[in-house]
């Protein structure tokens, strides 16, 4: 018995091949969407270090100030991790896949 090739099969490989030029500007915006937004991370941290460096030498009037940036600092550092872990999990899945 001869297996036919499908056509709808053949018409998602022409726009798969059509848009691969696409998904290399995707993997750039990809790559800089993750990159700011481990900046934005990075920056939490360094505010809620130099506003404990400020409570600890008596420039900050309010000690709630402090501890809300080191709360946002915190939640960020957690979600950023949290992110990775699914990123990972998701890659090593992907691995396991036999095609």
């Amino acid at each position: 018995m001869i297996n036919r090739i499908n056509p709808i099969a053949l018409t998602r490989l022409e726009s798969i091949q059509k848009n691969s030029g696409e998904s290399k500007q995707a993997a750039v915006s990809f790559e800089s969407v993750l990159g700011n937004a481990l900046k934005q991370v990075n920056d939490l941290q360094q505010q809620s270090e130099a506003m404990n460096a400020k409570l600890a030498s008596g420039q900050l009037e309010y000690l709630h100030q402090s501890t809300v940036m080191s709360e946002k600092a915190t939640l960020a550092l957690q979600m950023t991790i949290q992110v990775r872990n699914k990123i990972l999990e998701a890659y090593q899945e992907i691995m396991r896949t036999q095609f």
